[in-house]
């Protein structure tokens, strides 16, 4: 559990243990769950509480941009659609392809969201927002237990958020699911973990695309390495005059070993 997590669970024992006679020491089982599932509620109510200025003003322009089309599938295309919508906001805005490799039993895929690079309020020059329209589908169960089904009807289908925020949400959702699962009578799988599902939205090397090139980056650093031809307009490469009398190869030749070719 996250840290607000376990003090607001350790506050409510307390709180629980006072309030009850002094021959109870410690809560039941059962009630050490019902006090666990508020914790858990109360936190995650808190964290989808808490909404800066910046959330709320790309929040905004998506359901505006998404009233029309909340019951559409969420594919790719859709979602580069609404980047191209907010890009003519101002935004700096692109898709990211994140893929898990296979390991530990979970496997492969692969993930697309959005992600928005603006000035951030603290004073770095740089905040990363997340932006998924099928954010809430991503935390279904199935045979999910009533406690797990109350945390994941506050979940917005539309996430907008930084990357603190997202991993609060997912420590607290993933622990709930691995209690609704276990109390089915179900296995945990490996791609129920926290580290698994953090994978799809905050690895350490996202591809992110754009109209005109591709780029890679590190997470950690914010560092930036071009992948393709970079942030303009599309140019065609330069082609160097052919030298006559050198002999060498034909112009044709000539012409591609002139051109680089960057793969990612």
């Amino acid at each position: 559990m996250g840290s607000l997590e376990e003090d607001r669970l350790a506050q409510m024992v307390h709180d629980f243990i006072e309030s009850e006679s002094s021959s109870t020491l410690f809560p039941t089982s059962s009630e050490f769950r019902s006090i666990n599932h508020q914790a858990k509620l109360f936190t995650l109510q808190e964290i989808l509480g808490t909404v800066t200025k910046a959330e709320a003003e790309v929040l905004e322009k998506v359901l505006k941009h998404m009233r029309n089309k909340m019951d559409s599938e969420k594919t790719t295309g859709l979602k580069k659609w609404l980047v191209m919508r907010l890009k003519m906001d101002g935004f700096n805005a692109s898709i990211c392809h994140a893929s898990c490799v296979t390991s530990l039993g979970c496997p492969a895929g692969d993930y697309d969201y959005i992600e928005i690079l603006m000035k951030a309020e603290n004073g770095y020059p740089l905040m990363r927002l997340i932006v998924d329209i099928d954010f809430k589908s991503q935390f279904e169960l199935a045979r999910p237990t009533q406690s797990y089904k109350e945390l994941t009807d506050i979940v917005p289908s539309i996430f907008v958020g930084g990357e603190d925020k997202l991993t609060k949400i997912i420590s607290v959702l993933c622990s709930a699911a691995k209690q609704s699962l276990r109390e089915r009578g179900l296995h945990v799988p490996p791609w129920r973990t926290s580290a698994y599902m953090q994978s799809k939205w905050l690895s350490g090397c996202t591809k992110v695309t754009t109209n005109t090139s591709s780029i890679s980056y590190n997470r950690e650093t914010m560092e930036v390495k071009n992948v393709g031809n970079g942030f303009g307009m599309w140019s065609p490469p330069i082609v160097k005059p052919k030298r006559r009398g050198l002999g060498g190869g034909s112009g044709l030749s000539s012409q591609f070993s002139s051109m680089g070719i960057n793969c990612c």
